[in-house]
This record gives structure tokens, sequence and C-alpha cells, in this order.
């Protein structure tokens, strides 16, 4: 079992227990960090009532005989107080005791053993908590000048870590408390935002449920930039796809239209009386004819039928590959070609399709013209052109309709078909293109306008 199989298929799900997982651990650094925080603060707080402490002493404390003198009952009451959380030392520089508070009567004798710190300078404060006493211990040097010289002394205050313990528990409580409801909360919005944020997601599978029980043809709904992208492609695609069903059924009606009529002189040449021979040649002919419509048919239904998301081509090439099979094939006319295309021109659709649209085109302009055939293109305002003039008769306004028409063809004596340009415009309407016949000035004679949309 792999992790992709453990992993649920929904978006939502996949986002919503990333959430319920990842949430905790921002919380619980986030805890943490806030309850350090507060316990510095709390000892921060001990350490400045306890300077304070001292302060207050100094400002009671005398010099008598070289020692430094306390009273038994100072400002501060708890000091006179036997237990009352809060002590107060006094030790020389060699750590003999030279005072303690009333309050002091009962420390452990192991904990004024270790109250002495020889190595604390002037100017140095300490301030520790022992949790093994339960008490913070804040010691202050303190240097008295007297008639004697300096004297060293070494005050300590401690203080009862009860409260401290109290406070750290209470906030904890309430911390751990409010980051529990955040954290709830915190699901419930990133909840509501994710189907706020993939409601188009649902949309868009709605629109296209709608699509397939043919409710609709395309994506109508409106959508975010990021989903507007997406909706507009499959457009596209839908689009083709509609396009390239179309064909097909064109295709086969076309196909059997076409073949109909050499049908029915093969089956009206079987009622009449001809000999083997002639008969065995109407035959070939109708024969190669359906070959012919067969083909060209089927070449139609399986052609791409504009696929606006294949890779640019470029047109530059095609047009130099086509023209130079046309002037091998037109050799005896000597056509004489110009080519004026923007550098970078590119056409966003198969390459075989280009080809062929070209290449009709091309031929038309290579058949027809006298001397000269130009080729130019661009591009601008959101479209590809591509324009064919040749030096020919040209095409009057009223013709050049029905030239595009599959089989109708102005010059009976020409080979062919009749049926190039309207492989052409049948290539355009596949991209949404089309195909324009205008006058040529330079060189005068017909000009046949290529015009397809850019990809945006």
């Amino acid at each position: 079992m792999t992790l992709s199989s453990l992993l649920p298929r929904s978006l939502k799900a996949r986002l919503f227990w990333a959430s319920v997982v990842l949430l905790p651990i921002v919380t619980v650094f986030a805890g943490a960090a806030l309850q350090r925080a507060f316990h510095n603060s709390l000892k921060a707080s001990e350490a400045s009532q306890a300077r304070l402490h001292v302060y207050l002493l100094l400002g009671e404390a005398q010099l008598r005989d070289g020692r430094l003198w306390l009273p038994n009952s100072v400002q501060e009451p708890r000091f006179s107080q036997v237990q009352s959380g809060l002590y107060a030392t006094v030790h020389s520089r060699g750590g003999e005791l030279l005072w303690r508070s009333p309050s002091a009567e009962l420390l452990p004798e192991d904990l004024m053993n270790r109250l002495p710190r020889p190595n604390l300078e002037p100017g140095q404060t300490l301030f520790q908590h022992l949790p093994e006493d339960g008490l913070f211990l804040f010691q202050y040097p303190v240097v008295w000048e007297g008639e004697g010289g300096e004297r060293h002394f070494l005050m300590s205050i401690l203080h009862t870590d009860d409260s401290v313990d109290r406070e750290i528990q209470a906030f904890a409580t309430q911390l751990w408390g409010w980051l529990g409801g955040v954290y709830i909360l915190a699901l419930l919005m990133q909840y509501m935002i994710m189907r706020w944020g993939l409601k188009p997601l649902d949309s868009l599978a709605e629109d296209l449920s709608s699509i397939e029980q043919g409710q609709a043809d395309k994506l109508k709904g409106k959508y975010p930039l990021e989903v507007q992208a997406v909706t507009d492609n499959l457009n596209r695609l839908i689009e083709s796809e509609r396009r390239q069903r179309e064909r097909y059924r064109n295709t086969l009606g076309d196909l059997a239209h076409s073949l109909k009529t050499p049908l029915a002189v093969m089956s009206g040449a079987a009622d009449e009386q001809m000999d083997s021979e002639r008969y065995r040649q109407l035959v070939s002919e109708q024969t190669a004819r359906m070959n012919q419509i067969v083909q060209y048919q089927l070449s139609r239904a399986v052609k791409s039928p504009g696929a606006p998301l294949a890779a640019p081509v470029a047109v530059e090439p095609v047009v130099r590959r086509i023209l130079s099979a046309l002037g091998k094939v037109y050799v005896d006319k000597a056509i004489e070609v110009s080519i004026e295309l923007a550098p970078g021109l590119s056409f966003a659709g198969d390459e075989h399709d280009l080809m062929e649209l070209l290449g009709n085109v091309l031929e038309n302009a290579f058949k027809y013209g006298r001397r000269q055939v130009r080729v130019r293109g661009g591009a601008g305002q959101g479209l590809v052109w591509i324009e064919v003039a040749d030096d020919g008769p040209g095409v009057s306004k009223d013709m050049r309709q029905v030239i595009l028409e599959r089989g109708a063809r102005l010059d009976s004596s020409a080979p062919g078909q009749g049926i190039g340009l309207s492989v052409a415009v049948d290539i355009l309407s596949s991209y949404g293109g089309a195909l324009e016949i205008r006058d040529s000035v330079e060189p005068p004679g017909a000009a046949f306008l290529i015009q397809l949309p850019t990809l945006d």
C-alpha cells in the first residue's frame, strides 16, 4: 500500500486533515513560547522586587563597631513573621552570618551554609531559582565605607516560589484553554474558507455534468482567474470535439451524396447495350472517380479540427516548402514570387492543416496567375493574417462567394476538381478563421486574405 493510496482523494479532505495535523504543532509552539515568556516576566518581577527589598534594608542599616546593624523590626512586616516566605540575611566577606531576619530563623542550616558567595564582586548581582528549596534567591554585594575603611557585606533575599507556581499554573490553564478554543475556531474557519475557495471547482463539476447530460453546450459559469484559464481551454476543447463530430456527420453525408452519381452511371450503363470494352472503360473511370471521392472525404474526416491547444507552427518555413514544390510543377510559367512575412509569425494549430490550407490557396494563385505571386503576412488585433495575391484575371464580386463552394469553378479549362478553396474554407472554419477574396493592386489581380484568431 503506497502513501498516495492512503491520502484522501478529495482536495477539501486533504487540506482539512493537513490543517488538523499542522495547526496543533503551531499551537503547541506558540503556547510554549507564550508560557516561557510569561515565566521569564515573573522571574524578572521577582528579581526587581528582591532588589527593592535590598534597598529598603540598606536604608535602615547602620555600621556599628565595624559590623552592619539592622533592627529586628523593619518596614516590610513579612521579614518579622516566621516562615512568612520572605527572608533576608547578611554575611561578611568571609562567609560569617552577621544578621538574618526573624522570618529566617527556621531556615535549614544547609541552605544557610550555601548562601555565602565570596566570588561576587561589587556591582554584580545574582538571581536564581532554587527549585529543591522552593525559593528564589537574590544576592547583592555591598561595600560600606566607614572610619576603619571599607567593609564588604553580602545581602541575600529569599522568596518562596509558591505564588509564582500558582500564577504559572493559572496562566497555563487559561492559555491552553484559549489556545484550544482558537484551534477549534481556526479549524472551523479553515473549513469555511476551503468550502468558499473551492466552490468554483464544484461549480465546474456541475457545469461539466450538465454538458455530459446534454443540458448545456459549454461552460458558462463565472470562475476566478486561476480557474478561468482552465475553463476557457475546456470550452475550446469541447467546441473542437463538437466540430469534429459535425465534420464526421457532414463527411458521411457528402460521401454518400458524392457516390450517388458514379453509382447511378454504372447502374444505368448495365441496362444499356454496350460492348464489354466500353463498359470496362466506363467502370474503370467511375471507379477511379469514386476512389478519388473516398480519398478526399476520408482526408477531410481525419483532418485535425483545429486545435487551439497545439504548439505554434512557424509559417514561413511551410510557405517556402510549398512554393518550392509549386515552382517545380509550374516551372513553365516562371512565376516570380515575393515573400513579406513578419518575423516569428506562427500558426496555433496542426502543421498538416496549415500546409493543406496554404497549399490550396497558393496552388490556386500559381494556376491562375500569369507572372507574379506575392505572399504577405503579419499579426495584430488578435488575428494572424496571410494574403496571397496573383496577377491573374481576378474574381468578380458576384462570384467571390460562389467559388468558395465545393465543386464551383470559374475556368473549366484548367485541370482540377473545384474543391481546393472549399477545403481551405473548411479548415479555416474549424479554427474560427475566414477566407476573404478581394482585388489586388500590386500585382493587379486577385488577393486571397486568410485570417485566423491568435491563441490567448
